[in-house]
């Protein structure tokens, strides 16, 4: 049975369905059971409760039953477990994989292991019931048949075709990529690399695009080959659209001004969208300054514009204006619980801190039911071991409740500590002597920000509406701990002191768009911004993030690196110098003496730590009364960072994109063929591909 065979577990309150059936269905639609649900595709299960994170799913949710039946249905945050909401009626958990983990798969799997070669470990998992990456490419040694897409057509369907040509391109490169993958598994099986030969040819291969297409007309099918408001024109009954796609302005105020005039003096009638409220009163705003007003505004999530004459319509998008599309109203993403500790992280042996009882040892998570009879319900507890109350004791152990883990914590020291006693005075005798200590470091501190405090800074005014309309049109949905650090950031700068805060974070986890945002805070202010990069790559990298998010703003950026002619250079530092310049991004070449600042407010330094000790002499200069944000990912250690640079604020990014999926690593045998059809297979998805070389 194929995935249009499979009937969708539902979820609905009121109505009885077996718990271990359900658990059961969910193992078969390959859910990966789980202790914690994190992410998509997977489930657990604690006593009566089943948490499940359908795919088609925004949050995941908590399926309470009462015996056999289906009590209550909530959401939760996958970020603190905790559930919220008025409740829903029901839910349905669709299959996660291609591969549906049935029994007759698992028998399958099982009976393979050691016949198919480099594929014992993926082939276990599957007969385990654990789905586990790439487990699709043994689809075809899994099933007896592949049927192909004709095959579950009902009789007499149409078949529509968007752009036919871009789909047989698309479909081609498939096949080659495929074919190039088929070939170099061979190859690295017949050189003695590997430990046999793959999948044959004839199980793995697809169907032929135009074989395809001619058997469903043979068939009879209605095959309809759609372009760009057309069909092909020997259709009976065709019908032409006199619609065509709108010219493409990418923020050219003169040319789109013109365009708009143009369709409204041919008596067409002119409505501009957007995704974004503040986006759209910007546009709204700007073409209304070039002297046309005749033309409607509403906001919505279409993509492209059209320009059809016929009906005297036309409709005109964001990216169609500016050649970019906003991100879409979205709901915020909670903000992360920063003392909860990280279930899935913690391992038996582990030391844990409790607020109350002090340090303990993790043991084990374990449920225990709780009351009698029709109110017996069961729970699930953190065990935590403690030193034994007496000598030669058992330890006391200490059952906490999953929904009081904000009072727990991981221990960080270095060396393993003592176990403290449950009831004991140790625990309190320590906090004691840390308050004491805390006090001590305090005072240093204290001197320290005192001295800080007399330097006068720059108290930046509150968001401005065009701070709204920047951070609306941010194309991706933000973080909880970008938005933890925006806000952060932001306070920061609006205080009257100098801003001295380090933001820490992983590749791709947001850093950039925190500086995006605060340098466009600065110059609503009339400050200028200086961003200075450790490299010439990051100059230029930053440069197009920062013009491309500015667009349609009026900002000036500028880059200064040795990709700069020396024109552009001397240009640079005559904007610096008399104001016209807004935020410059560059590298040491910024810190020269002969480049002045009519007035600098913020200064924004990438991987501060790559920066040689006479660079870090000049940064200090520029600290004296100017607020500095510091991006790292891989920052020298605290005390470290402390002595070089002073006592500052610090923001950490933990938290990854929302859909980042997780890197996989393969590791093998050198073979160009292998290389070249990855790179192809991913250029053919849209990525990006980095060859790392050693010289």
């Amino acid at each position: 049975a194929g995935l249009g065979d499979v009937e969708p577990l539902v979820f609905t309150v009121g109505e009885e369905l077996p718990l271990d059936e359900a658990a059961a269905r969910l193992v078969e639609n390959s859910y990966t059971r789980v202790d914690l649900v994190m992410d998509r595709g997977e489930f657990a299960v604690r006593g009566g409760l089943l948490d499940v994170f359908p795919p088609t799913a925004p949050h995941p949710v908590r399926i309470e039953f009462f015996g056999d039946e289906v009590d209550s249905i909530r959401e939760f945050h996958a970020s603190d477990q905790r559930t919220y909401g008025d409740g829903l009626k029901s839910i349905w958990a669709t299959p996660c994989r291609e591969v549906q983990l049935t029994e007759a798969i698992r028998e399958r799997a099982r009976s393979l292991i050691g016949r198919i070669p480099n594929a014992e470990d993926m082939l276990e998992s599957i007969a385990n019931a654990i789905p586990v990456e790439g487990m699709e490419s043994l689809l075809p040694a899994l099933v007896d048949d592949m049927e192909s897409i004709t095959g579950m057509l009902p009789d007499h369907a149409v078949v529509m075709l968007s752009d036919p040509e871009k789909l047989r391109r698309a479909a081609d490169d498939l096949m080659k990529t495929a074919n190039e993958f088929l070939a170099a598994s061979w190859h690295v099986a017949a050189s003695g690399h590997g430990a046999g030969a793959p999948i044959s040819f004839d199980q793995a291969s697809f169907l032929d695009f135009d074989e395809t297409i001619t058997s469903l007309t043979y068939r009879d099918f209605d095959v309809w080959r759609l372009t760009s408001f057309t069909v092909e024109a020997s259709r009976p009954g065709r019908i032409v659209l006199a619609a065509h796609a709108p010219a493409e302005y990418r923020g050219d105020e003169h040319r789109a001004a013109t365009g708009i005039e143009g369709l409204i003096d041919a008596g067409l009638q002119v409505t501009i969208t957007a995704a974004a409220h503040g986006t759209l009163a910007r546009l709204k705003r700007a073409i209304n300054e070039t002297g046309i007003t005749r033309f409607e505004t509403i906001r919505a999530q279409a993509i492209d514009g059209f320009v059809d004459t016929a009906a005297g319509v036309a409709l005109l998008t964001e990216r169609d204006l500016t050649g970019r599309t906003s991100a879409a109203a979205q709901a915020k993403t909670p903000k992360r619980r920063r003392k909860a500790i990280d279930l899935m992280e913690l391992k038996t042996g582990d030391y844990v801190v409790h607020e109350q009882h002090g340090i303990g040892r993790f043991v084990e998570m374990r449920q225990r039911s709780v009351g009698t009879g029709d109110a017996k319900t069961t729970r699930e507890y953190l065990v935590i071991e403690y030193a034994p109350s007496k000598r030669g004791a058992p330890p006391d152990k200490l059952f906490i409740p999953t929904d009081q883990l904000d009072q727990v914590s991981k221990y960080i020291g270095a060396e393993a500590p003592k176990l403290n006693k449950l009831g004991g005075s140790d625990w309190a005798a320590t906090k004691a002597k840390a308050r004491k200590h805390v006090h001590e470091i305090a005072e240093d501190l204290v001197k320290l920000y005192s001295a800080r405090q007399r330097t006068p800074g720059f108290a930046f005014s509150p968001d401005t509406p065009w701070q709204k309309e920047l951070e609306d049109a941010f194309p991706y949905q933000e973080t909880a701990d970008q938005l933890t650090t925006i806000d952060e950031v932001k306070a920061d700068m609006e205080k009257p002191i100098p801003m001295d805060r380090l933001i820490c974070g992983d590749v791709g986890f947001g850093k950039t768009e925190i500086a995006v945002r605060a340098a466009f805070k600065a110059v609503q202010d009339s400050k200028q911004v200086a961003v200075l990069v450790p490299t010439t790559l990051l100059v230029q990298q930053h440069y197009e993030t920062f013009s491309e998010r500015y667009e349609g703003f009026p900002v000036t950026v500028k880059a200064m690196s040795r990709f700069q002619t020396t024109k552009e250079i001397n240009d640079t530092i005559k904007g610096l110098q008399d104001g016209t310049v807004d935020v410059v991004i560059g590298t040491h070449k910024l810190l020269n003496p002969k480049i002045q600042f009519k007035d600098l407010g913020l200064v924004i330094i990438d991987e501060e730590q790559r920066f040689g000790v006479e660079h870090k002499e000049t940064l200090k200069a520029l600290r004296t009364n100017v607020d500095v944000l510091s991006l790292s990912a891989t920052p020298i250690p605290r005390t470290l960072e402390m002595a070089v640079t002073g006592i500052r604020e610090m923001s950490t990014l933990a938290t990854p994109p929302e859909d980042r999926l997780p890197v996989l690593t393969y590791v093998g045998a050198y073979e160009d063929a292998q290389v070249t059809a990855a790179i192809r297979r991913e250029l053919l998805r849209g990525g990006q591909v980095f060859y790392v070389h050693n010289r």
